[in-house]
C-alpha cells in the first residue's frame, strides 16, 4: 500500500496492527519530515495533522486521538533512588494509565484493555513491552522487569515501557472474565497486540518519533505472551525473551489436575498433597538424583548440568529407597513412588494418549519454589490457586465454562476432572466461544516462525530444568520441532536450560543473569548469543541451605550443549572452569 496523507477509518487500534504492521519505515520517514508534527496515516486519529512532542500533562484522550483509547491519567513522576533493590528504582518519567476498547461483556460486566505506559525523561529511543503473569487482572507497574537480573530495570536504562492487565481489571483472584469470549481473547493475545500498536503511537506523540527498536520480555504467562507475540505480532518486535513459557498453558492446566489426582492417591484421609509429600520426601528424591547424576558433568557440586545423561541414569524405583517402616526422611513409600512416576510421565487418558509433556528429573524438585507451585499453591487461599488449581481450568480453558466451586480450593473439581471427557474441552468451541482455549492461548503455528525470520527478529527462550508449572521438556520439544522445520532456526531463535531452577527463579541453581543485553547485542550488532554467565542469588533459600559460595558462577549453554567441567579444572565455583559441549 503506497503511503498517502489520508485518514484510515479504523474500528480499533488492533485493526491498525493488521494494516500497518509492516510500515514502520514509512512511519519513520513521515515523522522525520516533520519535527513536531506528523501526518495521520497508519496510526489513527481524528483528522489532519497531530501534534507531537507533547508535554506529559498535555497527554489526554483528545490530544492523542487514538481510536478506542482513553487516558485516565498522565503525571510526571520524580526519580526514585531509595528502593530496596535496584529494580525498585527508576528515573524521572511520565506515567500514563488508561484503557482501550471499553465495552460491556456478554456477562453484563465492564471490560477494557487496561494499560500503563512509562516514558523516561531521558529516552534511549527504544520500546520495552513487559509481559504479564498468571491470569493477569491487575496493572503491574511498567518498570521493565529484567526477570532474573539483579540489575535495575528497562525504564532505568532509558526504555519506554508498557504493561497491560490483559483485558480485565478483575484482580488476580477473579477468573470470571472467562465467561466472556472477548475477554478470553484479550487475555490470550489481543491485549498485547492492541497495546503494542497504541503504545508506539503514544511514544511517537510524546517524543516526536517512533521507537528505533522494540523488545519484549516475560516469564511464565509473560513468557507465553512473548512466544505469542513472536508468532502473531512478529513485525512489531525486534527481539523477545520468553522465560519458562507456558505456551501450551491449557495443556499444562490439564497436567495440574492430573498432578492433584496422583498426589492424592498417596494421601491418607484428610491429607492434602503437601501433607502426603512432606519436604523430607522430596529431599530424599533429590538426594537420590544427585547421587546418580551429580558427577555426570565432571563436578560434584550439588548441581546436575548434564541433564540428558541424568534422565537415563536415574531410576526412581531403584535409586531412592522404599520405606519398609515409617518414613524417616531417607526413603519414600511405594505409593509415593507410584504417584511421582505418573506425575513425571505426564497426564494420560484411559487410552494411554499423552495430554501434555513429561518432566525431567532434577534435584531442584526439593526447592522451595517447586514445592510452592506443585504442592501448596493450588490449595492455598486465593489468589494463589487461580492458575495452578481448578479455577483457570474451569473458567478460562474449558468450553463451555464449567465454573467450578472454589469453596474447597477446587479440590472436588480437580479430583473429578476426567482425562477422557474434560481434557478435550480445551479444544472445544461453540457459537458463542468461537475460539478454543488452544486457539487463543497458544502461538499459532508455534514451530513455524516464518514471520519472525522474515522480519529479522530474534527470540531467546530459557527454562529452568526444575520448573514445576510448565515442563521444560515441552519447551525442548518445541525447540527441536522449530529446528526440524528450518535448519536456519538458530539464526533467529535460541534456547537455554537453567539447571536446578524452579519456576522463573529459585531452586538450587545459578539463576542470576540478564538476557536483555544478550538480546540487544544480537539484534543491534549481529552478535549471535553463546554461553551466558549466571551467578547465584545470595537470598535464595535453597542456596543458603546448601551454603554455596555467593561467588559461584556457571555458564548457561545454548541448547543442546551442556556445561561440562574442563579437564584438569579444579575451581568448581567459576564458570571459566566449565565448557559448553
Amino acid at each position: 500500500m503506497p503511503f498517502k496523507p489520508l485518514l484510515f477509518m479504523l474500528s480499533s487500534p488492533f485493526q491498525f496492527s493488521s494494516l500497518c504492521g509492516n510500515t514502520r519505515a514509512l512511519q519513520r520517514t513521515a515523522m522525520a519530515a516533520a519535527a513536531t508534527t506528523f501526518i495521520v496515516g497508519c496510526g489513527g486519529g481524528s483528522g489532519g495533522v497531530v501534534q507531537t512532542n507533547l508535554a506529559c500533562e498535555a497527554i489526554t484522550t483528545s490530544s492523542l486521538a487514538i481510536p478506542g483509547l482513553k487516558v485516565a491519567s498522565a503525571i510526571n513522576v520524580a526519580a526514585k533512588t531509595d528502593g530496596a533493590t535496584a529494580g525498585d528504582n527508576y528515573p524521572a518519567h511520565c506515567q500514563i494509565q488508561g484503557s482501550i476498547n471499553d465495552r460491556t461483556g456478554i456477562d453484563g460486566k465492564p471490560y477494557a484493555i487496561g494499560y500503563e505506559v512509562r516514558l523516561p525523561a531521558s529516552w534511549n529511543g527504544k520500546f520495552f513491552f513487559q509481559g504479564g503473569g498468571g491470569t493477569n487482572g491487575i496493572l503491574v507497574p511498567a518498570l521493565g522487569n529484567l526477570l532474573n537480573s539483579s540489575e535495575s530495570n528497562a525504564l532505568s536504562q532509558g526504555y519506554a515501557v508498557a504493561s497491560t492487565d490483559g483485558g480485565h481489571n478483575t484482580g488476580q483472584s477473579d477468573v470470571n472474565f472467562g465467561l466472556d469470549p472477548q475477554a478470553r481473547s484479550d487475555y490470550g493475545y489481543n491485549a498485547v497486540g492492541t497495546l503494542t500498536v497504541a503504545a508506539k503511537q503514544i511514544i511517537a506523540r510524546r517524543y516526536g518519533k517512533s521507537p528505533d527498536r522494540s523488545y519484549f520480555m516475560g516469564c511464565s504467562n509473560g513468557g507465553r505472551d512473548a512466544m505469542v507475540a513472536a508468532s502473531r505480532f512478529a513485525d512489531q518486535f525486534d527481539g523477545l525473551v520468553a522465560a519458562d513459557p507456558g505456551f501450551n498453558l491449557p495443556k499444562a492446566a490439564i497436567a495440574q489436575q492430573w498432578d492433584t489426582q496422583q498426589f492424592m492417591s498417596a494421601a491418607s484421609t484428610g491429607q492434602l498433597p503437601k501433607d502426603a509429600f512432606p519436604q523430607s520426601a522430596m529431599d530424599a528424591v533429590a538426594k537420590g538424583i544427585l547421587a546418580k547424576c551429580d558427577a555426570l558433568d565432571g563436578a560434584v557440586d550439588g548441581m546436575v548440568s548434564n541433564r540428558s545423561a541424568c534422565q537415563s541414569a536415574f531410576n526412581l524405583a531403584t535409586d531412592v529407597p522404599t520405606c519398609t517402616g515409617a518414613p524417616d526422611g531417607t526413603c519414600i513409600t511405594a505409593n509415593q513412588k507410584t504417584a511421582l512416576l505418573k506425575i513425571f510421565a505426564g497426564p494420560k487418558n484411559s487410552q494411554g494418549d499423552s495430554l501434555y509433556a513429561t518432566w525431567p528429573w532434577d534435584p531442584g524438585i526439593a526447592g522451595a519454589n517447586w514445592r510452592f507451585w506443585k504442592l501448596d499453591a493450588g490449595f492455598a487461599p486465593l489468589p494463589f490457586n487461580t492458575l495452578i488449581g481448578a479455577s483457570a481450568m474451569g473458567y478460562i480453558f474449558t468450553t463451555p465454562a464449567d465454573a467450578p466451586s472454589l469453596a474447597d480450593s477446587g479440590m472436588g473439581y480437580q479430583m473429578g476432572f476426567s482425562m477422557d471427557t474434560d481434557a478435550p474441552k480445551i479444544f472445544a468451541k461453540n457459537a458463542v466461544f468461537k475460539e478454543s482455549a488452544m486457539d487463543f492461548m497458544t502461538p499459532p503455528n508455534a514451530t513455524q516462525l516464518t514471520s519472525l525470520k522474515s522480519h529479522g527478529g530474534k527470540l531467546i527462550v530459557y527454562h529452568g530444568t526444575a520448573d514445576p508449572v510448565f515442563s521444560p521438556n515441552d519447551t525442548i520439544a518445541w525447540y527441536n520441532a522449530v529446528n526440524a522445520a528450518d535448519s536456519q532456526a538458530p539464526n533467529y531463535t535460541r534456547l537455554y536450560l537453567v539447571p536446578g531452577m524452579n519456576h522463573c527463579s529459585g531452586g538450587p541453581a545459578a539463576e542470576r543473569f540478564n538476557m536483555l543485553p544478550v538480546l540487544e547485542n544480537w539484534v543491534e550488532h549481529g552478535v549471535a548469543p553463546g554461553s551466558v554467565v549466571a551467578g547465584v542469588n545470595p537470598a535464595n533459600p535453597d542456596v543458603i541451605a546448601k551454603a554455596w559460595p555467593t561467588s559461584r558462577t556457571r555458564p548457561l549453554c545454548v541448547y543442546p550443549q551442556q556445561a561440562i567441567l574442563k579437564p584438569g579444572a579444579t575451581d568448581l565455583e567459576s564458570a571459566s572452569s566449565f565448557v559448553c559441549q
